[in-house]
């Protein structure tokens, strides 16, 4: 669903939920997999993990003014800012959407002697997938504390749009 202009909040909390959601996604196959020492290519389950970044088209819609700069606000008053000269303040700009690329750990996993396991190799040691069950569990607690943030910033939004129409 394409969100309006008007709402920056909201697309920005929305982007923010759907980031963490992958991540959580994420993080409960890796708890799944904890003990798959052997995939359909026959090496053990590699952990995977998301990586957040901005996404180039979306600097596109920021004006050139506001890119890696700062600028001086020019005071009307003692508790007023005016807008600042040379800068088209009409202008629709939209939050900068971000951008999650998933990818493979490829760090080697623990090696156990248990010659009776059925994966194990010929000298008897089986390879462990390289998943740390403590660090998964901090990065969904993070996930899920960040996944709450955005949804008390989505919801505040809300309800200033919400608030704003009563006017």
């Amino acid at each position: 669903m394409k969100i309006s202009n008007n709402f920056f909040g909201i697309k920005i909390s929305s982007a923010g939920l759907n980031v963490q959601r992958k991540k959580m996604n994420l993080i409960a196959e890796n708890l799944a997999n904890t003990g798959t020492t052997k995939m359909q290519n026959g090496a053990p389950y590699q952990r995977k993990f998301i990586v957040v970044s901005q996404q180039k088209s979306g600097m596109a819609n920021i004006p050139g003014e506001f890119q890696n700069s700062t600028l001086p606000l020019k005071s009307d008053g003692k508790n007023h800012f005016s807008f600042t000269p040379g800068i088209d303040n009409n202008k629709d700009i939209s939050p900068v959407g971000l951008d999650s690329t998933e990818y493979k750990d490829n760090r080697e996993g623990d090696v156990v002697y248990q010659p009776e396991h059925p994966d194990a190799d010929s000298n008897g040691y089986l390879h462990m997938p390289n998943v740390n069950v403590v660090i998964e569990m901090v990065d969904m607690i993070a996930a899920t504390r960040s996944y709450e943030s955005n949804l008390t910033a989505f919801n505040s939004s809300k309800q200033m749009a919400k608030d704003a129409m009563e006017i």
